[in-house]
């Protein structure tokens, strides 16, 4: 996949009604910290288009980037953001359910998590609404760049157990170093082959 253009095209808020799309869409979901920002830049090949912060819980809406008018990069709201008051929660989770259950164009979601913790029941509720919803999660493990190399198979090992993942596609990334984005590069692009 070579990145020529990219449009930030729709931004949709807890009462915005969903783009009809025609492209194929590919979700990135994750908890508020988790480095998201960070990976759509890098996959995008943009310093800061997606806004990164400091402050966890950035992304309260569901942005459409629309990616060389072939596909597009959803991002979700970031869960599991302590500060937000709980109503605020409900209203993003309603929002992420609302996407999953009506988006036409939806083929994939990769789910973000840091390869240095064990996922939280957050994660996990995450990992397997994705799958009720009848999507086949793709992992990808973020902040490759803060462990050792030698305990890389161990974190991935307890990722996978912890979301009861099984065979499900894990993917080690480094916003920093870039490892990995190639291997997520090449799942878009044979979701964008089986979908022509």
């Amino acid at each position: 996949m070579i990145i020529k253009n990219v449009n930030l095209e729709t931004v949709c808020g807890v009462t915005s009604k969903l783009p009809d799309n025609r492209l194929p869409e590919v979700a990135f979901a994750g908890k508020s910290n988790v480095g998201k920002s960070s990976l759509i830049n890098a996959l995008m090949n943009r310093k800061s288009y997606a806004r990164t912060s400091s402050q966890p819980g950035k992304t309260q809406t569901i942005n459409f980037y629309n990616i060389n008018d072939e596909v597009y990069f959803v991002d979700l709201p970031g869960y599991g953001y302590a500060k937000a008051s709980k109503t605020e929660v409900e209203k993003w989770g309603k929002m992420i359910e609302k996407y999953l259950h009506t988006s036409k164009q939806l083929k994939r979601v990769f789910l973000l998590i840091d390869i240095r913790h064990e996922p939280g029941n957050n994660d996990k509720m995450m990992y397997d609404w994705i799958v009720s919803s009848g999507y086949e999660p793709v992992i990808i493990a973020t902040k490759l760049d803060k462990i050792k190399r030698s305990q890389i198979d161990k974190q991935l090992k307890l990722v996978r157990t912890a979301l009861g993942a099984g065979d499900a596609a894990v993917v080690p990334f480094s916003a920093e170093s870039k490892q990995g984005r190639e291997e997520i590069y090449e799942i878009i692009d044979k979701i964008l082959e089986d979908t022509v």
